[in-house]
């Protein structure tokens, strides 16, 4: 009866630093992706994440509104190794950071508001599994003149 519960304890323990050390790589992944929204970027909200593995996508839809300008920020445990494309609702491919070496952000203005999703997945050749943050950032109108 002593060892059971002693192992239990044990597990207890164990189960809380994991989650204590999952939860600081996340703050750490946080504030990597925060601090590539600098002014005059604004952090608008909460970060998309996932974790994912081998040929996993993760999947993020958002609204991007006419006029202002974005940035989408893509941040994991070992940078540069997250490959995000936006895409329309008819799945067109709007940008992929693929084809500029998998760079944590993009810069972009909208015409017009539109619906889209952002995918983001793993560059096999650097990892076989994350956690993959998305970040948006926005100017505000002001700051677009």
């Amino acid at each position: 009866m002593r060892k059971s519960i002693l192992t239990f304890v044990t597990f207890l323990i164990i189960s809380f630093l994991g989650v204590t050390t999952l939860n600081s790589q996340e703050e750490a992944m946080l504030n990597d992706c925060v601090s590539n929204i600098e002014s005059p970027y604004i952090v608008s909200g909460q970060p998309f994440k996932a974790f994912i593995t081998d040929d996993e996508i993760a999947e993020f839809h958002t609204t991007f509104f006419s006029g202002s300008t974005y940035r989408i920020v893509a941040c994991s445990a070992k940078e540069p190794n997250i490959i995000f494309s936006v895409y329309d609702t008819e799945h067109n491919l709007l940008f992929t950071n693929e084809n500029v070496g998998n760079a944590p952000y993009w810069d972009f203005k909208v015409e017009g508001s539109i619906e889209c999703i952002v995918e983001a997945r793993l560059d096999k050749s650097k990892a076989s599994s994350g956690i993959a943050m998305i970040l948006v950032g926005f100017k505000s109108s002001a700051m677009n003149e």
